[in-house]
C-alpha cells in the first residue's frame, strides 16, 4: 500500500405557469445550493473492493498524473448518490403547484430542466466518450431513460417516459448545452471525471491539506486515493476523496463527506468502466416516430417569454446558472471558507409572511429549511443544506458558501 504522503498545491481558489413561477421565487436559495452542490459532486465515484499493492507516490505526483492523463475513450455504468438534506429539486415547483409539468412550451427532454435531478437522490448513469466531439449520458430510471448525446456539431436530449425530445446544433450547443466545458450538458454541471477532479483540485491551495491515503480497488481497476482536507475553520467540507487510476491517471472515484459527521453528502462513481473505444453507434440518434421534438432556439424563446426566474424575486437573474452579474457580486475570504456576497437590485429580500403573498405550501418549506437570525447587519434567512448554506438578508443581500451558518453571519457582519 502506498503511505500516507503530504503534498501543498499552488491551484486557485476557488404552470399554471405563474404558480411555478411564483414558486420559484422562494426555492431560490436552495437551487444556489443545489446547482453548486450538483458542480461539486458529480466526480463518478466507486465502492472499495479491496486494496492493491502498488508503487509509492507522492501527492504532488498523482496530482500530476490526474492532470496529465489523456483518456478520451471510455464507457462504463456510474453510480451516483447525493444527500443534501433537502427535497428533490427536480420535483420542488411541481411540489408548489401540483399538475404543473415543464412551463407551457417547455421540453420534459431540455438539460437545462433535467441534470438538476442529480442534485438529489440516487441515480445510475450510462456514460460513453470518443473525444472532445462525441458523448452521451443517460440517466437510468426502472422502465424509462432520459438520453443526452452530443455527436459533432449535433446534441440530442431524448426523454423516452415522455417521448420528448431537444435538439442543438452547435452554435446553440455552445451556449444551451454547455460546449464550453466540452460537454452536452448545461454549463456548470460537468460529468466527466477528468473536468471535475480539476474542478475541484483547483481549491486544493495553501489552505488545503492533500495526502495519499493507500490504495482502492474501484470496478475492477488498481487505484491510489487522495484526500484533500480544508485546513481552514467554517466550511462544510470534511473532506473529498478521490480514486485516482494508477494506470492512466483517470479519477474513477469521488466520495465527499460533511465536516459535521454522517453519511457523504456526495458519493458517485462507476460500477464497471473500459477504457477501449465505444461503438459509434452509441453516439448516434434518430428521434423514434411520434416523438415530440423541441428546438433550442424555440426553448429559448418561450423561456425569455416566461422570464424564467427572472423579476420574481430581486437578483435572481442568472442565480441559476451560476451567480449573478459579476459587479453585484464579490468573493469573501478564500478557498473551502470562501463566500459569495450578491447583492440584489433593489435591496429586496424574501416576501414576508405579514404580506400575506407567501402561499402557505411555500411558508411551511421555507419554515422547514429556513432559520431566521439577526446580527449587525440586521435580519435574514439562513436556507440550510448539508453542504452549501445561504443567508438571505431583509435588506437584499444573499451571502452563499459551503460554510456554516455561523459563517455566514459573521461575512455579513463583517460586511455592515
Amino acid at each position: 500500500m502506498a503511505p500516507n504522503d503530504s503534498a501543498e498545491t499552488n491551484g486557485g481558489t476557488r404552470g399554471t405557469a405563474a404558480g411555478r413561477r411564483k414558486a420559484a421565487r422562494y426555492i431560490v436559495p436552495v437551487a444556489v445550493a443545489g446547482v453548486a452542490a450538483a458542480t461539486i459532486g458529480l466526480v463518478p465515484a466507486l465502492a472499495s473492493s479491496g486494496d492493491p499493492d502498488l508503487p509509492k507516490i507522492s501527492a504532488q505526483k498523482l496530482i500530476e498524473k490526474i492532470a496529465a492523463s489523456d483518456t478520451q475513450q471510455l464507457s462504463g455504468t456510474v453510480k451516483i448518490s447525493t444527500d443534501l438534506g433537502i427535497p428533490s429539486l427536480g420535483g420542488l415547483a411541481d411540489s408548489f403547484a401540483p399538475g404543473g409539468g415543464g412551463g407551457k412550451g417547455g421540453s420534459s427532454a431540455d438539460p437545462q430542466e433535467r441534470m438538476t435531478e442529480l442534485a438529489s437522490g440516487t441515480h445510475t448513469l450510462r456514460v460513453a466518450a470518443d473525444g472532445p466531439d462525441k458523448q452521451r449520458l443517460s440517466i437510468l430510471d426502472n422502465a424509462s431513460e432520459y438520453s443526452l448525446i452530443r455527436n459533432g456539431d449535433q446534441v440530442w436530449a431524448f426523454d423516452s417516459k415522455s417521448d420528448e425530445a431537444y435538439h442543438a446544433t452547435e452554435d446553440r450547443a455552445g451556449q444551451d448545452a454547455g460546449k464550453k466545458s466540452g460537454h452536452p450538458v448545461p454549463e456548470g454541471v460537468p460529468t466527466t471525471p477528468k473536468a471535475l477532479a480539476e474542478q475541484v483540485l483547483k481549491a486544493a491551495g495553501p489552505t488545503t491539506s492533500v495526502t495519499v491515503d493507500g490504495t482502492a480497488q474501484v470496478a475492477g481497476r488498481d487505484a491510489y486515493k487522495l484526500v484533500l482536507k480544508p485546513k481552514q475553520s467554517g466550511s462544510t467540507i470534511g473532506s473529498v476523496t478521490i480514486a485516482v487510476d494508477a494506470e492512466n491517471g483517470v479519477p474513477l472515484k469521488f466520495t465527499l463527506l460533511p465536516s459535521a459527521g454522517g453519511k457523504a453528502v456526495v458519493d458517485a462513481g462507476f460500477t464497471k468502466v473500459d477504457f477501449s473505444k465505444p461503438d459509434a453507434s452509441s453516439f448516434t440518434f434518430t428521434p423514434p416516430k411520434g416523438t415530440e421534438v423541441t428546438e433550442a432556439d424555440d426553448a429559448k424563446a418561450q423561456h425569455e417569454a416566461d422570464k424564467g426566474l427572472d423579476g420574481l424575486i430581486p437578483g435572481a437573474e442568472g442565480l441559476g446558472a451560476g451567480g449573478a452579474d459579476a459587479k453585484d457580486t464579490k468573493v469573501i475570504g478564500k478557498g473551502w471558507s470562501a463566500i459569495a456576497e450578491i447583492t440584489t437590485p433593489g435591496g429586496t429580500g424574501l416576501p414576508s409572511k405579514a404580506s400575506g403573498d407567501v402561499p402557505a405550501e411555500a411558508q411551511q418549506f421555507l419554515d422547514a429549511l429556513g432559520d431566521k437570525v439577526s446580527g449587525k447587519f440586521g435580519s435574514g434567512t439562513v436556507f440550510k443544506t448539508r453542504l452549501v448554506n445561504a443567508l438571505m438578508t431583509d435588506d437584499g443581500k444573499v451571502y452563499v458558501g459551503a460554510v456554516t451558518k455561523d459563517a455566514l453571519v459573521q461575512a455579513a457582519n463583517n460586511a455592515s
